[in-house]
């Protein structure tokens, strides 16, 4: 069995100890550091399958980390697990490419189930058999996971490319926000503020005008559709 690293980002030495046994009690390997400046020195010398991030860090924070790794296409798997609960900062965090937000205190049993299901859809994702996608301007290597539109590649986070994907093979067919959740991030206990961001930042990419999407279409007391 391949080992699965996760990188943990936090500066308090409590909740360091106590998310590296949740890892180890999982069967995962945690890599732990204080700060945002040494977790952009780890990730651009190691992969690794998931990372958890704290927001409130001196120097680099969080948001400010995120936002630099996204920048540069690294398209791991993100949780932010912060004591900072306010909606502001979940939407944010989910804006800037978080895949979850989990608040301080938290559950560690529920903690590393979400982990773990998070890193084998992402590997599931990953091992999508050899072929292009085509549907209308749109092109989805499941090799390589990149996203053309009309010949332009669309830099997508690791959850844009699962939901793509999974609209790319269902086109036209309507889900609702629970089957969504279940299939994108392997959860029944739905988070509205969670699909709405990830379903508005890749409308952001793809769609000519996100105001008025044409493709991720939605079906008003149904779910949404992805439409050619």
């Amino acid at each position: 069995m391949a080992e699965e690293h996760v990188l943990i980002i936090d500066d308090d030495p409590t909740v360091q100890r106590l998310l590296e046994k949740v890892m180890t009690s999982n069967q995962l390997i945690p890599s732990v550091v204080g700060s945002g400046e040494a977790a952009l020195d780890q990730v651009r010398a190691h992969t690794f399958d998931l990372i958890l991030l704290d927001i409130n860090m001196g120097g680099i924070d969080g948001f400010h980390f995120l936002e630099a790794i996204r920048q540069r296409n690294i398209s791991t798997p993100v949780i932010i697990v912060s004591g900072r609960n306010e909606d502001y900062d979940t939407l944010y965090g989910l804006e800037l490419g978080a895949d979850d937000y989990i608040t301080k205190p938290f559950n560690p049993v529920v903690l590393g189930a979400k982990v773990k299901a998070m890193i084998r859809r992402n590997k599931q994702s990953s091992s999508l058999s050899s072929s292009v996608a085509k549907a209308g301007p749109f092109q989805f290597d499941k090799t390589t996971l990149k996203l053309r539109k009309d010949g332009k590649e669309i830099p997508l986070s690791s959850k844009e490319t699962m939901m793509i994907s999974f609209f790319l093979e269902h086109i036209g067919q309507v889900f609702s926000k629970e089957q969504l959740y279940q299939q994108i991030w392997g959860d029944w206990e739905v988070d509205d503020n969670t699909i709405m961001v990830h379903i508005n930042h890749l409308r952001n990419k793809i769609e000519d005008n996100p105001k008025t999407p044409q493709y991720i279409v939605t079906v008003w007391g149904l779910g949404y559709k992805f439409v050619i």
